[in-house]
């Protein structure tokens, strides 16, 4: 997911390092904070690879800055990740959102239908958090008001979503 976001934000435009943080907080950091040891060891990672570049420029006070930019070999690295994504990456809702947010990237309407028909095909499986046996269990049968909670917001988030997939599958013509 990290990865995705750095090379989804890079696509973009190039991006300091302190900049690029902000950014991935802003799409995750609620629920995943971004740690400076965790991005840092990523970007370089990334930039060993021939993914990005990393160029140096004057600070504005004192240190330099360095830029990252993405290369030609990382942008086609960012455009087949969201073209062949993982199954984790179309069931865990923060990965998903953050295949979301660059899924514009992919030039191809046909590819991008492709992975939202994945989304409807997992939300349209029956599924609950809490089962009897194996059967998954509703809102309504519920007796505790905060499963019962946990499962009406579910419910009201996912008719949301499949709402929105429908409608923009038909305007990509999928």
């Amino acid at each position: 997911m990290l990865e995705l976001a750095i090379l989804g934000f890079l696509y973009d435009a190039p991006l300091h390092g302190y900049e690029l943080r902000k950014r991935i907080t802003a799409l995750t950091g609620h629920v995943r904070p971004v740690a400076e040891s965790t991005l840092y060891p990523t970007i370089k990672r990334l930039e060993k690879s021939g993914l990005l570049v990393r160029a140096t420029e004057p600070g504005a006070v004192a240190a330099p800055r360095h830029v990252l930019s993405l290369t030609d070999e990382g942008g086609s690295e960012l455009r087949r990740r969201l073209a062949e994504p993982d199954q984790r990456d179309l069931t865990d809702e923060n990965r998903w959102f953050t295949l979301l947010a660059f899924l514009r990237h992919l030039d191809d309407s046909a590819a991008q239908a492709a992975v939202l028909r994945r989304r409807l095909a997992f939300l349209e499986e029956p599924a609950s958090f809490f089962y009897e046996g194996d059967r998954p269990l509703s809102a309504e049968e519920l007796e505790d008001p905060f499963r019962r909670g946990v499962l009406t917001i579910a419910r009201a988030t996912s008719r949301a979503e499949l709402t929105w997939l429908r409608d923009t599958l038909a305007s990509l013509g999928g």
